[in-house]
């Protein structure tokens, strides 16, 4: 199993805060982030006033809400945002993962290389991905 991405970070010698949404002072926090990852479960919690000039903001979140349209709203139709408010935080971060489509891949992808990796571990084979 992999380790969480705050243990990544400081074995690269980072310093890392680890903050939840009942965190002191949130918005201060987050603005002192170089990387931002969010992850909260509340869709467009993150504010772009909340983003520190020229950071990285990494949105985990995937969260369902209703429609911009009324129409579609009305309909019960929804809409998918993440954790940050994407259009505030577009014009203070200095790169942007959107949401959905931003770590969706990325997690598919290694998704599909532990299961190949498992599968060959089972087999007794070489994977063709490298070592484990």
């Amino acid at each position: 199993m992999g380790k969480p991405l705050a243990q990544l970070l400081l074995q690269a010698d980072c310093t890392v805060t680890v903050a939840h949404s009942r965190t002191r002072d949130l918005p201060e926090v987050c603005r002192r982030a170089e990387i931002l990852v969010a992850a909260v479960g509340r869709p467009e919690m993150v504010r772009g006033d909340w983003i520190k000039p020229g950071a990285a903001v990494i949105d985990v979140g995937i969260n369902r809400v209703p429609s911009r349209d009324p129409q579609k709203a009305a309909q019960g139709k929804t809409r998918v945002v993440g954790d940050v408010a994407f259009e505030e935080a577009l014009g203070v971060a200095g790169w942007i993962t959107p949401a959905p489509g931003g770590v969706g891949p990325m997690t598919i992808a290694c998704l599909l290389r532990n299961t190949v990796t498992a599968a060959c571990l089972i087999r007794g084979v070489e994977s063709p991905l490298g070592p484990a």
